[in-house]
C-alpha cells in the first residue's frame, strides 16, 4: 500500500503543514479547574515530535456561564488558563508541530456527576442578549488564539453541542430570527459566530469549522437530507469566513447520499470548493462510540482512505483514537512499521500517554 499521499505538504492561507494528518480533538478533562497543566503540554508536545501535521486541541470553552459541563475541561479565557495554553503552544512549536484550539460551548447538555451545579443554557430560552454575548465571547477567544501564536483555530459546531443545537430542528424551536423551519434559517447563529471570529483574526488566519450530521443525542440525525439542503447549510458558512470544513462521520467510508460514493467531507468539498478534513474511525476497525463502553479496537488497513485521498475527495485526514493510544502513530506509519502500531484500548481515554 502506497501511503505517500498522506505525507504530502498542505498549505492554505497562513497554515502550512508537513503532511495531511490531523490529530482530531478529543476531550481529556484533565485541566485542573480549567487550567492546562504541564502534563497536558507534554501530551501534545509528544504528538508534535512524532510528526503530526496539525494538532487540534481538545475542546476549550468560551467565557459563558454554561460553556462547560465537566469541571476539568480547559478554559480559553482568563490569565491563568491562557498562560497554560501559551505553554502548550510553545511546547508544540518547539517540537516542530502546528496547533489549533477547538473553541467550544457545550450548550444544553447533561451535567456530569463531576460537575453537577453548572447552569444549563437551553437554546430555546437564551435571550437575544445571551446570544449576542455568546457571539462576542467566541470572537474574544478567536483573538486569544491568534495572540497566543496558535497556527489556526477550530470552531466546534458538531455533535449536539451549542452551535449544533441551533442547526438541529429537534433542539432549535425558537420562533425569532435565530429559529426557523429550514437549515438555512437555523444557521444564522453559526454564521454570526463565524463572522465575528473572522473579524477578530483577520482574513489570513485559517478558521476550521467542525460539523456533523449525527448527534450524541441521536446517531441517525441528519441536518441536510439532500445535497440542496447541504448547499443551504454550508455555503452561508463559507461566505461568513470558514476556510476548512471538518466533516465528522462515525465511519469515514460511508457514502453521504445514495447514488454517490462521496462521503461527508467529499460532498462538502464539492459544494463549497473549500478544503475539507475527513474523520471517523480512521485506522481502526470499530466505531469510536464503542470506546465509551470500554471496548478496545484493532487497527485496520488504510486502503480505502488512501483511495479517496488520492482521488482528492478530501484534503486532510483526522485521526483520533489511534493517536490517543499511540503518540508515534504517524512516524510508525511513515516508516512502514505497521506491526508496531498499538491496538486501541479504551483505558487510554483516561490516560495522558
Amino acid at each position: 500500500m502506497n501511503i505517500q499521499s498522506l505525507f504530502q505538504p498542505f498549505k492554505y492561507k497562513n497554515l502550512e503543514l508537513k503532511n495531511r494528518i490531523v490529530m482530531a480533538p478529543m476531550t481529556r478533562a484533565q485541566s485542573n479547574n480549567g487550567v492546562p497543566t504541564q502534563e497536558i503540554s507534554d501530551y501534545y508536545a509528544r504528538r508534535a515530535a512524532a510528526e503530526v501535521g496539525l494538532i487540534i486541541s481538545e475542546g476549550t470553552v468560551i467565557n459563558r456561564p454554561a460553556s462547560k459541563n465537566i469541571q476539568n475541561i480547559p478554559d480559553f479565557y482568563g490569565k491563568e488558563a491562557l498562560s497554560g495554553w501559551q505553554n502548550v503552544v510553545n511546547a508544540v512549536h518547539h517540537n516542530g508541530g502546528k496547533l489549533a484550539p477547538q473553541i467550544w460551548h457545550v450548550g444544553d447538555t447533561r451535567s456530569s456527576e463531576d460537575y453537577p451545579l453548572v447552569p444549563m443554557e437551553k437554546v430555546s430560552t437564551m435571550t437575544l442578549e445571551d446570544i449576542q454575548d455568546t457571539i462576542s465571547q467566541f470572537a474574544i477567544s478567536a483573538k486569544n488564539a491568534k495572540d497566543l501564536g496558535f497556527d489556526s483555530l477550530e470552531i466546534h459546531g458538531a455533535h449536539g453541542y451549542l452551535i449544533d443545537q441551533f442547526f438541529w430542528e429537534e433542539t432549535n424551536t425558537r420562533t425569532d430570527e435565530y429559529g426557523g423551519k429550514t437549515i438555512k434559517e437555523r444557521s444564522r447563529f453559526a454564521v454570526e459566530v463565524v463572522e465575528a471570529m473572522r473579524a477578530a483574526v483577520g482574513e489570513d488566519f485559517t478558521i476550521i469549522l467542525r460539523l456533523s450530521q449525527w448527534k450524541q443525542q441521536d446517531y441517525k440525525a441528519r441536518l441536510a437530507t439532500t445535497t440542496l439542503e447541504m448547499e443551504d447549510w454550508l455555503l452561508p458558512l463559507k461566505e461568513a469566513g470558514v476556510d476548512i470544513f471538518h466533516c465528522s462521520q462515525r465511519r469515514f467510508w460511508e457514502p453521504e447520499y445514495e447514488g454517490s460514493d462521496l462521503n461527508f467531507a467529499g460532498w462538502a468539498k464539492k459544494i463549497t470548493g473549500q478544503p475539507t478534513i475527513t474523520v471517523g474511525s480512521v485506522g481502526l476497525e470499530g466505531d469510536f462510540m464503542a470506546a465509551f463502553t470500554g471496548v478496545g479496537t484493532q487497527k485496520a488497513d488504510l486502503k480505502e482512505l488512501i483511495r479517496r485521498l488520492d482521488q482528492e475527495e478530501f484534503d486532510l485526514v483526522a485521526v483520533g483514537r489511534a493517536l490517543l493510544q499511540d503518540p508515534k502513530w504517524v512516524t510508525k506509519m511513515k516508516d512502514g512499521k505497521l506491526e508496531e502500531i498499538q491496538d486501541f484500548s479504551a483505558e487510554s481515554l483516561s490516560v495522558l500517554y
